[in-house]
C-alpha cells in the first residue's frame, strides 16, 4: 500500500529510510507550527510525531485521510486516543522500544540515592572527604514496589532479579504478575514497600496520584522513584513528606513542572518553593525526563513504529 506519511519530529534515520524501502512516502516537516501542519494534514495517510504537539479533535477532524498516527515514545497522552479511534485511526506507540532504558535508568537513581553518590561526588569535587557521612545503605532485604506493571514495571523488575529483595506491584490490570514480581492489593504494597517506583502512564487515574493521603498510607518510611510521568505526583506534598521524614528520598526523572520553558524557572521570580526545596535537597536525585532517552533506545523507538505500521498496511 502507497502511504503518505508527513514526519513532524526527527527521529532516528532508520524510520524514514525503511519506509521509504517499504513504498511509502515520507516527507517531513519539522519547523511548522501547528496551524500549518492542519492546514495539509488531509494530503497524508499518517504522521509521526513524538512530543511536538498534541493532536487534538481539531487536528484529527482537519486529517481526513488519515489512517494511522505513529508516536516514538511510550506514552500517547499527547493525542485524543478515543476520538481518533472513532475516526477509524490506528494508532501505534512504542513502549517496547524504550523499556530497557527505563528499567536500567531506574536502578541507577535508586541505588544512587541508597549510597549517596550524587553528594558524596560534588563533596570530593571540594575538597571534603566525609566517610560516616556517606555510609550507605543496601538494597539486599528490602521489598520494593511498583505501581503500574506493563512495560516498564516489568523491565524494572527484571534488573532487580539480581538483588535479593521481594519485589511487588499493584496494576489496574488483573494477573499481571510473574517470576519477577507479586501482584498485590494496593493496600498490601503500601503496608511493605521500602521503595515506591512509579510506571504508570498519564491518565486521569494516575494525575496527582501521590498526593499526601497516598504518602501517609504506607505503613514505613519510603523511597520514591519516578521515570514514569511529572504530574503523578503533588510536588508540594511530596516536600512535606521529605521534609517529615515519611518520603526518604526522591529520584525524580519526571517533574509537574516540566514543559518547554522549563529553564524559565530558573530566571524567574516565581520558581514555586516546592520545585526549590527539590533542587537543594542532597537525598533529591533528578534527571531531565531521560530515563527512556538513550542512544540504544533511539534505534528501537524507531525500529518498533516502522514494524508496526508494517505489520498493519504491508
Amino acid at each position: 500500500m502507497d502511504l503518505k506519511i508527513l514526519h513532524i519530529d526527527s527521529n532516528h534515520e532508520l524510520l524514514i529510510n525503511q519506509l521509504n524501502d517499504l513504498g511509502f512516502t515520507n516527507h517531513k516537516d519539522y519547523t511548522s507550527s501547528k496551524t500549518d501542519i492542519e492546514a495539509k494534514i488531509s494530503d497524508y495517510d499518517g504522521i509521526i510525531i513524538r512530543s511536538r504537539f498534541t493532536i487534538d479533535k481539531h487536528f484529527i477532524d482537519a486529517a481526513k485521510n488519515l489512517k494511522f498516527i505513529g508516536r516514538v515514545g511510550a506514552g500517547l497522552e499527547n493525542i485524543d486516543c478515543s476520538y481518533a479511534e472513532e475516526k477509524g485511526i490506528s494508532l501505534f506507540n512504542a513502549p517496547e522500544g524504550n523499556r530497557n532504558a527505563v528499567g536500567e535508568h531506574s536502578l541507577a537513581m535508586l541505588l544512587s540515592l541508597f549510597n549517596k553518590l550524587n553528594k558524596a561526588d560534588k563533596e570530593v569535587r571540594q575538597g571534603k572527604w566525609q566517610r560516616e557521612d556517606n555510609r550507605g545503605i543496601e538494597l539486599d532485604g528490602k521489598t520494593v514496589g511498583l505501581i503500574g506493571y506493563g512495560n516498564m514495571g516489568k523491565a524494572f523488575a527484571k534488573k532487580l532479579r539480581g538483588f535479593d529483595v521481594d519485589v511487588l506491584c499493584y496494576d489496574i490490570k488483573t494477573n499481571v504478575g510473574d517470576a519477577n514480581c507479586k501482584q498485590v492489593s494496593l493496600e498490601e504494597l503500601q503496608n511493605k514497600a521500602d521503595v515506591l517506583s512509579l510506571h504508570t502512564p498519564q491518565t486521569p487515574i494516575t494525575l496527582n496520584m501521590v498526593n499526601s493521603d497516598f504518602i501517609n498510607g504506607f505503613q514505613k518510611p519510603f523511597w520514591l522513584i519516578n521515570t514514569a510521568r511529572g504530574k503523578s505526583v503533588v510536588t508540594s506534598d511530596l516536600v512535606k513528606a521529605l521534609k517529615s521524614g515519611k518520603v526518604l528520598g526522591a529520584g525524580l526523572d519526571v517533574l509537574e513542572y516540566e514543559k518547554s520553558s522549563f529553564e524559565n524557572l530558573f530566571t524567574s521570580e516565581n520558581m514555586p518553593e516546592a520545585f526549590k526545596y527539590l533542587i537543594h535537597s542532597e537525598n533529591v536525585l533528578l534527571s531531565p525526563h531521560v530515563a527512556g532517552w538513550t542512544i540504544e533506545s533511539k534505534e528501537k523507538l524507531a525500529q518498533t513504529i516502522v514494524d508496526k505500521i508494517k505489520a498493519k498496511f504491508c
